[in-house]
């Protein structure tokens, strides 16, 4: 037998172990992965993806509850201003999140594909959660300003929400079935939807249950220091950030015991394999039971005739391979379409307020009625636009196929912001509120999910996590230009009678992007049912039509004999 590796849960199974009395690397590889591919669909698929999009669940909250914050913050803390953030001071705490999402997303990315998927899963949620509650305890002083150590905290815990990003889309793909593998990936990250409403209800609790102290003060600025009103915004906004921790903390022990993923033991492993003396000692069962997380994907070399057939990761080979037109079109399309897709969905965002108003959502007469009503107005929003997107897309993807549908999405959200931005002073509010809600329709139901998709199945295992990293890095790019250089031309040449004066040309900006996303979408490739290996360019692992009912494993390859590939074909098919 060769060394087992740690780890293994309700939602994680550790397929590796199955195949651990295997001598051959890559007839075991081989099984292992038929073993994953070929598996009907179930309750372990379902714990799986519950405990990875719990994760993104956290992550939507954070994000979501920053234009709560700021607006609290504000009450709290800027009297001076009529309890309002000045503007630099709201955008830099909102960009701020981007900005370490950026730096997770890249270095998590690159450092799963180094250590390996299970070192990394579960710090950036260790991650998270501590910067959620150092939040939630800092406060101002006369060396410190709240705004500067809020940012000092959001950049950290963006990183943890950066690092999420590509090690629950490839731990889902790798562990996934391949007929449903799309719906699986889809599902995490429609728990997205989830975490926004989750913020806005949690909102709603909180303005309910202060209600009292809110309902005394008139506006943001009549809302003074040491009153009741202050008080209780205070409390509120530590609560519905500090709350943001307890998703995390159910999923964290999951993410920590799960058995690294069979395709990076097999094909990546092997580049950070421990030195003799050491492979002894772990052979030799004194860690039996409890061995690292990474260890040897090939068998003993007394016993092994070959070795594996995967190429091995180095920065060589990671160059030659990008060098080629074939492979790096596709790393082109997967970011590009992430990048384009960003600066309109981040930037949308900031015109929920004129849709807010279109349906009496934007103020109130009192603290209480306005808190309220962002809250609820936010939910109903996210209700009737966003979630049904993100679902549909579930339902469709592996039928329809992530690139039609991303192909789709660009073209008609391309049509939507035409008519938004050049009818723009003629549309009524309900105008605006039904083309807010088409458009998140189409971002959910298109590129939105399938930009999370496809980067964790259409690149090789030793590069996955970093390819997905820097896909998702360019977007979070594409939504800080959003947010610090596209939406401040919504003000420009702004009077009193009118703040937004070049909203229209804003959202003709946006149908811009969304014009290009559509030539980024035709650099990739379809990855409807095709298994990982395939995708690869490994194309003697299996047919490009498999469905998950059966798997062809090759007679007679990779070192084998005719009579191990029979046997094998009568275990896996």
């Amino acid at each position: 037998m060769v060394a087992k590796t740690a780890g293994g849960n309700a939602a994680f199974h550790n397929f590796h172990n199955d195949f651990a009395d295997v001598e051959d690397p890559n007839e075991r590889r081989r099984l292992a992965l038929a073993e994953i591919d070929k598996a009907p669909f179930g309750w372990y698929h379902i714990r799986a993806c519950l405990v990875a999009g719990t994760g993104f669940f956290t992550d939507s909250y954070d994000i979501f509850c920053v234009s709560l914050l700021t607006i609290m913050l504000g009450i709290v803390y800027k009297h001076d201003n009529k309890g309002v953030l000045f503007t630099p001071q709201d955008t830099a705490i909102k960009v701020s999140t981007s900005a370490g999402t950026v730096i997770g997303q890249l270095g998590f990315g690159a450092l799963a594909d180094v250590v390996g998927r299970k070192k990394m899963y579960g710090l950036e949620l260790i991650l998270i959660i501590f910067a959620t509650i150092a939040q939630a305890l800092c406060g101002s002083g006369p060396g410190a300003s709240i705004v500067g150590t809020i940012i000092f905290w959001r950049v950290l815990m963006g990183m943890g929400i950066g690092g999420d990003y590509p090690l629950s889309s490839i731990i889902t793909s790798e562990f996934a079935t391949t007929k449903w593998r799309g719906a699986m990936m889809g599902s995490v990250f429609a728990m997205q939807g989830f975490g926004q409403l989750g913020g806005a209800l949690v909102m709603l609790c909180l303005v309910a249950g202060f209600k009292g102290s809110l309902e005394s003060a008139s506006s943001y600025a009549t809302c003074s220091p040491g009153s009741v009103c202050a008080l209780a915004v205070d409390k509120m906004w530590r609560a519905l950030i500090g709350l943001g921790v307890v998703p995390a903390t159910i999923a964290l022990y999951y993410r920590l015991t799960i058995p690294e993923t069979p395709r990076y033991t097999f094909d990546v492993a092997r580049d950070v394999e421990k030195a003799n003396e050491d492979a002894k000692a772990y052979l030799s069962g004194k860690s039996q039971g409890h061995p690292d997380e990474i260890t040897q994907a090939t068998t003993r070399r007394a016993s092994v005739a070959g070795a594996l057939e995967v190429p091995k990761a180095s920065w060589t080979d990671f160059i030659k391979f990008y060098g080629k037109w074939k492979n790096g079109r596709i790393l082109l399309g997967t970011a590009g379409s992430w990048f384009m897709l960003d600066v309109a969905f981040y930037g949308l965002g900031l015109n929920s307020s004129t849709v807010l108003t279109a349906i009496g959502y934007a103020k109130g007469k009192t603290v209480y009625r306005t808190l309220y009503n962002l809250a609820a107005g936010n939910a109903i929003l996210t209700c009737a636009g966003a979630i049904p997107g993100y679902w549909l897309t579930v339902a469709t993807v592996d039928t329809i196929g992530r690139k039609p549908i991303q192909l789709a999405g660009f073209c008609i959200l391309t049509v939507l912001f035409i008519v938004w931005g050049f009818a723009y002073h003629h549309l009524s509010g309900h105008a605006m509120l039904a083309l807010y809600v088409l458009v998140q329709l189409f971002f959910n139901w298109g590129p939105n999910a399938t930009t999370f998709i496809t980067p964790g199945e259409c690149f090789p295992t030793r590069y996955r996590s970093t390819s997905h990293g820097i896909s998702a890095a360019s977007g979070k790019i594409g939504s800080i230009i959003a947010q610090a250089a596209i939406a401040p031309l919504r003000t420009r040449g702004a009077t009193k009678t009118n703040a937004n004066p070049w909203q229209n040309h804003v959202m003709q900006i946006y149908s811009l992007f969304m014009f290009l996303g559509i030539f980024t979408t035709l650099l990739t490739p379809e990855t409807k049912r095709i298994t990982l290996e395939k995708l690869a360019g490994e194309y003697d692992m299996g047919d490009e039509s498999i469905t998950g009912e059966e798997h062809a494993v090759p007679v007679g390859k990779a070192g084998g004999s005719e009579s191990d590939g029979v046997a094998a074909e009568k275990n896996v098919v």
